[in-house]
């Protein structure tokens, strides 16, 4: 085994060497957002090239190929183990190049150079020779016909495309600027030695090359990328001073988190959640954002440096260090940012927060914010999210939030306040006024229906009313129903006549409910004995139940109106808030969503489709089951997809190999475990016993998703076949 370096041209551009690949590997799978990076690399080396303040060119390392050498008559042929996506992809890249010229001699350059060979076995003397299911439509681009309708075809126009937008932007770039592009794209070329005892085996190479090593993570990519362009001295110096112990020993797990809120709050854009499928993108953009921003590698880790501290904040749910100089100010930051971000657990607000923190710790643009304007934003997000998490309103926040940290300056300036911002959004992202949260409260079931924050909520609320801290996360600290679960002898006496009734009614009622320290302690006794113990309870709440003589129906709902009143002084609103509409009533909101929207899944949860659109064609659907067989059947139905393709890489693209599958091989798993029988249905939506003709080849669909992954998968397709966003759309109820 050697390794060489060489251009992506030099490896194509040898003329007696004909490239084979071998049927192990898969067939071509690059969609858009790897080949909008390729081009994206081309495009920066073109306009290194044509920079004339640039002495030293840019270049471009393009990965690796490995390649095992064979000799075929008079000339080579190199079977290609590992790298066939990118030199497919670069040869589909000059075939567009050549259908965008009209210089007879250029074309012909390309088609001599890189895409045919006279030596060559293969059929009309093509250089490389594809796997069996891309041939055809390979072979079709190479002699300028029309290829069947697929992944390959599709890399094709999108490449054509992006050149001729080139063109149209920036005159300058030529065919030649393209030529020099590839000449300067790396590839670490591996030869494997073609003596069988040295044990090169391809297919074990393959094998090794593509089911070894855990994928690399977003702050891996991101340090490599800071610290690989720096002698190995100064890599060393700054990874074990400051990268190492100033952000990952810090931040831990979190850091791939970390880099992506960073990036969205300094874009305020919404960006994917950070996973193995979107890493690489993700990656991209943030490479993009620091060369654009930051004069240096060294300014962008100063950044990063000075802003961990805040993050650490914001992920760390009891913080040490001081936020605040101010004692009673530390505090109050400490408890709030706590609420919101571990008893809350308000993802969407980490980009916005992580912003007002480095605005408060230091000067940025020459504005800082005070510890008053930090506590008052604070307050006001917990009071936003507490209302909002009572109505069980969350859609929207994650691609919304994010986006107001453009306005962070404008708050340290006091020239807008987080009130206004708040109540500026669509009305699905509103701030509930007091109306709404008196009806709610009134009627809901708080106990059964709030559990993740009802305990946080009566805390502040006995907090608010004392004036002293009480500990609602701790576990003896309990919410109990005065009016018991189970209704003994003496509480069908106290409530009299209607008792089951009101206690089908008020059980789990705010009005019917406290926090107490002894909640086993007191259970189903009865009202007198419940006031007796409560005597010697600690917390406020205590008080509006013994003064009472009895408890009934009408105690609950003074009770409830308390409770209420409590509530509303405790997560208040200014009075010009109170009743009014916090909304803005010109903004129109969209109620369709395309699955490749950041907030696709969120949009998709919690709510109904009633049409799918692709293109120009308007499907009914009912389900998010619906919206998935129908997706599919529309790519099986229409030439201009590749759903073989679609059945062939249904691991990537659905992340389970079995989402599609033939009833031969369903009626398998139903014969192994029946009840997974109702987890499949057809293209006509139908379950397999209630199909009237069953035979092996019908397909049966994978429908037990919910719908977001519904909106995962189709997203995954769309990007795969380069379908642009608005092409599909989901209209909802």
């Amino acid at each position: 085994m050697k390794t060489e370096s060489h251009s992506i041209n030099d490896v194509l551009a040898k003329n007696a060497t004909s490239f084979f690949i071998p049927p192990f590997q898969r067939a071509y799978a690059w969609g858009r957002p790897e080949i909008e990076r390729y081009f994206s690399d081309i495009s920066r080396i073109i306009e290194s090239e044509l920079d004339d303040k640039q002495y030293d060119k840019l270049e471009h390392f393009f990965g690796t190929v490995v390649i095992k050498e064979e000799k075929a008559g008079f000339a080579n042929k190199s079977v290609v183990v590992d790298g066939q996506q990118r030199l497919t992809t670069t040869l589909i890249f000059l075939i567009a190049l050549r259908d965008s010229e009209t210089d007879t001699l250029k074309k012909d350059f390309i088609k001599q150079n890189y895409l045919t060979n006279n030596a060559s076995s293969f059929q009309d003397k093509i250089k490389l020779k594809q796997v069996t299911k891309d041939w055809d439509s390979y072979r079709a681009l190479v002699n300028k016909s029309e290829p069947s309708p697929g992944v390959i075809s599709i890399a094709y126009d999108l490449l054509k495309k992006l050149i001729n937008e080139k063109k149209r932007l920036n005159p300058q770039v030529e065919f030649e600027q393209y030529i020099t592009a590839i000449q300067r794209m790396n590839v670490a070329v591996i030869f494997l030695d073609e003596r069988p005892f040295k044990g090169e085996d391809p297919q074990i190479i393959f094998e090794t090359l593509n089911s070894l090593g855990k994928p690399l993570t977003l702050s891996d990519l991101v340090r490599n990328f800071v610290l690989l362009n720096m002698e190995s001295d100064k890599q060393s110096d700054i990874y074990e001073k400051i990268w190492h112990p100033k952000i990952e020993e810090i931040l831990y797990e979190n850091t791939s988190k970390f880099f992506r809120d960073y990036l969205q709050y300094k874009t305020a854009s919404s960006l994917k959640v950070v996973s193995d499928n979107n890493t690489k993108e993700l990656y991209q953009q943030f490479k993009d954002f620091v060369e654009t921003e930051f004069d240096s590698h060294n300014d962008f880790i100063d950044d990063i440096v000075r802003i961990v501290k805040c993050y650490k904040w914001i992920i760390t749910e009891i913080v040490i260090e001081s936020i605040s100089s101010n004692n009673s100010n530390d505090r109050i930051i400490k408890e709030l940012l706590r609420n919101i971000f571990h008893d809350i657990k308000a993802e969407a607000f980490k980009p916005f927060v992580l912003g007002l923190l480095e605005y408060h710790q230091y000067t940025v643009n020459d504005r800082r914010l005070s510890d008053e304007t930090l506590i008052s934003t604070l307050r006001t997000i917990r009071t936003y999210l507490i209302r909002r998490r009572i109505l069980g309103l969350t859609q929207g926040e994650n691609k919304n939030i994010v986006t107001l940290s453009k306005k962070i300056e404008s708050l340290s300036n006091g020239t807008v306040s987080m009130l206004e911002l708040l109540t500026n959004m669509f009305y699905r992202l509103r701030l509930p006024n007091d109306n709404e949260m008196k009806n709610t409260l009134a009627s809901m079931n708080y106990y059964e229906g709030l559990k993740q924050y009802s305990k946080l909520i009566l805390g502040k609320i006995e907090e608010h009313n004392t004036k002293v801290a009480v500990d609602f996360r701790d576990k003896k600290i309990t919410i109990e129903h005065i009016m018991p679960q189970t209704l003994e002898n003496s509480w069908k006496v106290e409530l009299g006549e209607h008792f089951n009734e009101i206690h089908k009614t008020y059980l789990h009622n705010i009005g019917n409910l406290i926090l107490t320290e002894f909640n086993s302690e007191i259970g189903n006794k009865s009202f007198e004995e419940k006031k007796r113990k409560l005597a010697t309870s600690s917390l406020n709440f205590r008080l509006d139940i013994i003064s009472r003589n009895t408890w009934n129906e009408d105690s609950i709902k003074q009770h409830q109106t308390n409770m209420i009143s409590w509530f509303l002084s405790t997560f208040p609103l200014p009075e010009e808030y109170k009743d009014k509409a916090n909304w803005n009533t010109q903004k129109i909101e969209k109620t369709s969503f395309s699955p490749l929207d950041t907030d696709a899944g969120e949009m998709a949860e919690g709510n109904k489709p009633v049409e799918l659109l692709i293109n120009e064609d308007v499907i009914k659907v009912k389900t998010w089951q619906d919206v998935f067989i129908k997706f599919l059947k529309y790519l099986r139905d229409n030439p201009g997809f590749d759903f073989e393709f679609i059945l062939d890489n249904q691991t990537e693209l659905f992340r389970r190999d079995e989402t599609i599958i033939k009833w031969s091989s369903l009626k398998e798993l139903i014969d192994a475990k029946v009840d997974l029988s109702s987890r499949f249905k057809t293209f006509n939506g139908k379950v397999w016993d209630k199909e009237k003709e069953l035979n092996d080849d019908l397909f049966f669909i994978h429908i037990n998703i919910s719908a977001s992954a519904c909106m995962t998968r189709i997203g995954n397709v769309m990007q795969k076949f380069n379908m642009p966003e608005n092409s599909v759309e989901i209209k909802l109820k």
